[in-house]
C-alpha cells in the first residue's frame, strides 16, 4: 500500500518514502485510492535478440512498402505509355490518310493532264484531216456527220468554283514555266529539278538556314530558275519570302510546312516523268 500511496514503483523507494515521512501525522493512516485506479507494471527492456527482431520487422516493413510504391509508379509508367502510344497510332494513321489523299488527287491531276492533251492532239488532227482535204480540193467534211463533242464536264457542273488549292498552284505555276518556254525542253527540266533539289533540302533538314535562304542575284540561280516565267513564284507558293529590299528569298524556320513540301515535291516530280505535262 505504500508503494499506491507515495507512488513509487520499487520497495527501495518506498521504504526511503516512509522513512522521510515517519513523523507525518497522517502517516499511518490508509490512503483513499480511486477503486479504478491501474497500476501499470514498468514495461521491461527488450533484449538484443529481440531489438535485431524489431528492427529486422521494420526493414521488412519499410520494403514491402517500398515495393508497393515502385509497383504504383510502373502501373503509372504503363497507363502513359499506353496513352502516347495511342497518340502516335492516331497520328500516324491521319498522316498515312492525308497521304492517300494526296496521292489520290496527284493522280487525278495526272489522268486530267493526259487527257487534256490527247484532246489537244485529237483536234490537232482534225484540223490537219481538214486542211488535207482542202488541198486535194474536197469539200469540207459534213459537221452533221461529224461526231457531237460534248462539253467538258467543268462547264456541265452547276457546283461553285471553289479556290484553288496550294497544289493546284503549285501545278499552274509549273505549266505556265512550261509553256512559256516549250522550245527548251532541257531547260524547263533543269528548271525542275533544281527547284526540287531546293525543296528537298529544306525538307531533310530544315534546321539548316543555308537552304532557307537563297540570294536572288546569285548567277546560277538566275540561270536556272530565277530569271524564268514562275520560278520565284514557285517558291514562293512553299513559303519562301523576299526580305532585305528584295535581295535574298527566305524561308523563316517557323514557316516551315513539311507537307506544303511534299506536295511541292509531288508536282515537280509529275512535271518531271510526265510527258503530257503542259502540252495545253
Amino acid at each position: 500500500m505504500t508503494m499506491l500511496s507515495s507512488g513509487n514503483n520499487s520497495l527501495e523507494a518506498a521504504v526511503n518514502w516512509v522513512v522521510e515521512h515517519e513523523k507525518d501525522l497522517d502517516v499511518d493512516e490508509l490512503p483513499l485510492v480511486p477503486a479504478n485506479t491501474k497500476i501499470e507494471a514498468p514495461k521491461a527492456a527488450l533484449t538484443p535478440e529481440e531489438v535485431k527482431q524489431k528492427a529486422a520487422e521494420l526493414r521488412e516493413r519499410a520494403r514491402k512498402k517500398k515495393e508497393e510504391e515502385e509497383r504504383r509508379m510502373e502501373r503509372e509508367r504503363e497507363k502513359e505509355r499506353i496513352r502516347v502510344g495511342k497518340e502516335l497510332l492516331e497520328a500516324k494513321r491521319i498522316e498515312e490518310d492525308n497521304e492517300r489523299k494526296r496521292i489520290m488527287a496527284l493522280r487525278k491531276a495526272e489522268k486530267e493532264e493526259e487527257r487534256r492533251a490527247r484532246e489537244k492532239i485529237r483536234q490537232k488532227l482534225e484540223e490537219d484531216k481538214a486542211e488535207r482535204r482542202r488541198k486535194l480540193g474536197l469539200p469540207p467534211e459534213d459537221p452533221a456527220t461529224a461526231k457531237p463533242v460534248a462539253p467538258p464536264k467543268y462547264l456541265q457542273s452547276s457546283l461553285p468554283i471553289r479556290p484553288a488549292t496550294k497544289a493546284e498552284q503549285m501545278r499552274e505555276c509549273l505549266r505556265s514555266l512550261k509553256q512559256a518556254h516549250k522550245d527548251d525542253d532541257a531547260k524547263v527540266k533543269r528548271a525542275f529539278q533544281t527547284l526540287l533539289t531546293y525543296i528537298g533540302n529544306v525538307a531533310k533538314t530544315p534546321s539548316e538556314e543555308k537552304f532557307r535562304k537563297i540570294r536572288l542575284s546569285n548567277q546560277t540561280f538566275q540561270d536556272r530558275v530565277g530569271s524564268l516565267q514562275g520560278g520565284v513564284q514557285f517558291l514562293e507558293l512553299c513559303g519562301f519570302e523576299k526580305i532585305e529590299a528584295g535581295e535574298f528569298l527566305f524561308l523563316p524556320r517557323g514557316k516551315v510546312d513539311v507537307s506544303v513540301l511534299n506536295s511541292a515535291g509531288s508536282e515537280l516530280n509529275s512535271a518531271i516523268n510526265n510527258p503530257f505535262f503542259g502540252v495545253l
